[in-house]
């Protein structure tokens, strides 16, 4: 299933290993859900989860992010004329719609719309709640 995780859920999956947004980072080191992503969320997702403020372990971050880079699915993201509350989040968008990705999960859904062209937009809860039943 094609999935745009937006790096907030990175972060508390990092900052608590036994809550729903580490459920969705094991869900896709199981393989049962594959990142869509551009070199602009990738750069993101490093620059944010390497900060020193959170302290996370180096090597762990860097083992995530050359398994979303091999098995995830790398995108060349178009345009859409999508507002956005944040100018950060328009990459989220532009390859959510670009590689028609299922899912755009995030913790701020405020910042995004309901639904992307075919993405539906959810909650890491939203998410998980639906995973094990409609959403498959």
């Amino acid at each position: 299933m094609l999935v745009v995780v937006d790096t907030n859920v990175l972060v508390s999956a990092l900052l608590n290993p036994y809550g729903t947004p580490a459920s969705i980072l094991g869900l896709i080191l199981d393989e049962k859900l594959s990142v869509c992503f551009d070199s602009r969320i990738l750069r993101e997702y490093e620059d944010v989860l390497m900060r020193p403020k959170f302290n996370f372990d180096r090597s762990e971050v860097a083992a995530i992010l050359e398994f979303i880079k091999e098995f995830g699915q790398p995108t060349i993201a178009g345009a859409p004329e999508i507002k956005t509350v944040h100018h950060d989040d328009l990459p989220f968008i532009q390859v959510a719609v670009s590689a028609k990705a299922r899912y755009l999960i995030t913790g701020n859904l405020n910042h995004f719309p309901k639904k992307i062209d075919t993405t539906s937009v959810l909650s890491p809860k939203m998410f998980i709640d639906g995973y094990s039943g409609a959403i498959e």
